[in-house]
């Protein structure tokens, strides 16, 4: 018999599909009503007054009326909601910024309204019903869950409180998961990475632990950490541990790892949250691609990522989007943000309903020779290489080598082998040519010549971890880039280095 909890979970759970069905089964009703939404609720604002929300009627307006613009196009606006000025991107005041650490613009400020928060929280939650509806599995709702996540202090500048994103987010659990929660939040206010780990350790080895959540990185380091305290798995020591939930990284090339680290399969949720929105979560274990979130105050438009440097792109919404195509994603939300481009590329793998997966960053792609390489590519290589010949990796990036000492340039693929290959050449081999098979630009420049394949450079034990704590860059919510179209990492990766 199962406790009450687990027993009220599937009722819930069903309810809650029905619910998200009802509007992922109607997507262009539910954007268009969201889009007149955001524009009816945002005409007196600054904003809305500067790009004449008034006479925008239809979608076609909005694009004349309201360029795409990043942070630094947004900051003027940004900068005066920060100094506590009312009614500029959205009605009244935000009510929390989620800070981020931008790479162009220093310090970030993405405000949260009143009206985008429940979407955070309501987002995670139906992320994990769904799975029990569809599951049926409920076991783990009376176990104890993790959330590797930053630092819930939060500071304070002209009344409105800021933090990390997942820092606010630990302010809204639901009382029905307090008890179960961990850490305490003593643990989770520790800012330094390490420390907090071991702390961590401490307090859940003895648990009884059923979902553990964050970031794949972070979680790597966490369970390394419990496997050297007791020399067993972790599937050992945390016995009814069968539910592992993530985000922000593809879980592919760490899949193998986790599971020699687990020591078995346990089922895994992947979630898309953003300061800027909850975007995406996965809501089948059976197919690909994460359920985007429609009804969530987020309005979406789509420019082809090969298109998107060129004079004036073509912006879609969903009705026109494509499976398989590479899209940037531009979003209008109930935070305040209007047309604006988070960096992130998606790719469809459904329009019945609409799921997408994240392939990269329109920033980060290697195309010094016009390869225009990304990181779907470079990631689903090195899962093809990894699954044939029985290897695990911790982590890798790419860059290219443009003034080799010898030879022709060519990618160099920087890899921090947890179980080397047994033949390293077979291994690079594979890489190289799911790499040609999915890039023909790339393909064309290994025949002509331009580029030799591919050389990989073996990182130290732990010479990544050591490459972010040199950049101060540990744990957190920072990520190593897959790729780099420079040598900004791949130079001071040679200088920490490494073995041949």
């Amino acid at each position: 018999m199962g406790s009450l909890k687990s027993i009220l979970a599937k009722p819930f759970a069903k309810r809650i599909y029905k619910s998200v069905k009802k509007w992922a089964d109607n997507p262009i009703k539910t954007q268009d009503k969201v889009f007149k939404d955001l524009i009816s609720k945002a005409t007196a604002t600054q904003f809305g007054q500067d790009h004449d929300f008034i006479s925008i009627n239809s979608y076609k307006d909005f694009v004349q009326r309201v360029p795409v613009r990043d942070y630094e196009g947004l900051k003027p606006y940004v900068d005066r909601v920060v100094k506590g000025e009312e009614n500029v991107l959205w009605k009244g005041k935000p009510i929390y910024f989620a800070k981020t650490s931008g790479t162009t613009s220093g310090a970030k400020y993405i405000p949260i309204t009143k009206e985008s928060m429940p979407s955070h929280i309501k987002a995670a939650r139906n992320a994990i019903l769904l799975y029990i509806n569809e599951t049926g599995n409920t076991k783990f709702v009376d176990g104890k869950m993790i959330f590797l996540q930053g630092s819930p202090i939060l500071e304070k500048t002209n009344e409105i409180q800021f933090g990390r994103l997942s820092g606010i987010v630990a302010h809204y659990v639901p009382k029905y998961l307090q008890k179960n929660r961990m850490p305490s939040w003593k643990t989770n206010c520790i800012e330094d990475w390490e420390t907090k780990v071991e702390a961590i350790v401490d307090e859940t080895i003895n648990e009884n632990m059923a979902i553990i959540s964050g970031i794949p990185s972070w979680v790597q380091m966490y369970f390394e950490r419990i496997q050297q305290r007791t020399g067993n798995p972790i599937g050992q020591v945390f016995k009814n541990f069968d539910l592992f939930i993530f985000g922000g990284v593809n879980y592919e090339p760490y899949r193998a790892k986790f599971e020699n680290l687990i020591g078995r399969k346990v089922d895994s949720i992947e979630l898309y949250p953003a300061s800027e929105g909850f975007f995406a979560y996965q809501d089948s274990q059976q197919e690909k691609g994460m359920l985007l979130q429609l009804n969530s105050g987020i309005f979406y438009e789509f420019i082809k990522a090969d298109d998107f440097f060129t004079e004036n792109p073509k912006r879609i919404t969903i009705t026109d989007v494509e499976v398989g195509v590479n899209y940037v994603m531009i979003i209008s939300t109930n935070a305040g943000l209007w047309a604006y481009n988070i960096g992130d590329t998606i790719q469809f793998t459904s329009t019945k309903p609409y799921r997408i997966i994240v392939s990269g960053r329109i920033k980060h792609f290697i195309s010094a020779f016009g390869e225009h390489v990304i990181a779907k590519e470079v990631e689903e290589a090195m899962q093809k290489a990894i699954s044939m010949t029985n290897t695990t990796i911790n982590e890798f990036t790419v860059a290219p080598q443009i003034n080799p000492k010898e030879g022709l340039a060519h990618h160099e693929w920087f890899i921090e082998f947890e179980e080397e290959p047994e033949d390293l050449k077979e291994f690079a081999k594979i890489i190289e040519q799911s790499l040609q098979q999915q890039n023909s630009y790339y393909l064309d420049l290994i025949k002509g010549k331009v580029l030799r394949p591919l050389v990989i450079t073996k990182i130290n034990r732990n010479g990544f971890k050591d490459y972010m704590k040199s950049i101060g860059k540990l744990g957190g919510q920072n990520k190593l880039p897959r790729l780099a179209n420079d040598r900004k990492i791949a130079d001071k990766l040679h200088e920490l280095l490494l073995t041949k």
